[in-house]
């Protein structure tokens, strides 16, 4: 199973690919930034996010994708824009019939460390040790988008027990 992890965004929105294997094997496959210029117009910088994830989701042949949302926010103009970078990114992933699912920062948190409160530093510290990497994934828009991913796997597969 190989799954995208988002981590959206209107200047920077983070993506990570991940591979499981062998039932529990998680493995990097890519990762990396999207960015849009501020000084483009906002539909502009929609399209290029939608463009990109369109040849990442080509590219790596996903089987899901997870995106992180939003569920608040003290800067109504942000939320916006991160709604409707979501917007595209879960229309690009719809037009290849992908699963999508959506967590929030505390669900991703919970998921990776055990913890709600868990810091960026933490995150991306259990990222490098889950992966099994050398050094801590660097942007933190690309390591969140890889602690989405995994959030994904971890998610699914306590569904699994449960339903067992």
């Amino acid at each position: 199973m190989i799954i995208l992890g988002i981590d959206p965004g209107i200047a920077s929105t983070g993506y990570g690919v991940i591979k499981v294997s062998g039932g529990d094997l998680l493995s990097l496959v890519d990762y990396g930034v999207i960015k849009t210029s501020p000084g483009e117009n906002q539909g502009l910088r929609l399209k290029h996010i939608y463009d990109r994830v369109n040849g990442i989701i080509n590219g790596h042949r996903p089987d899901a994708v997870a995106i992180e949302t939003i569920f608040h926010s003290k800067n109504l103009k942000s939320l916006a824009m991160v709604s409707e970078a979501i917007g595209v990114i879960s229309l690009a992933a719809g037009n290849y019939g992908l699963n999508i699912q959506k967590f929030t920062p505390l669900e991703i948190k919970s998921a990776i460390t055990r913890s709600g409160k868990a810091t960026k530093g933490q995150i991306q510290e259990m990222v490098k040790t889950i992966l099994n990497l050398d050094s801590l994934p660097r942007p933190d828009h690309a390591s969140d988008a890889l602690a989405i991913a995994i959030c994904y796997r971890t998610n699914v597969l306590f569904s699994q027990i449960e339903n067992r």
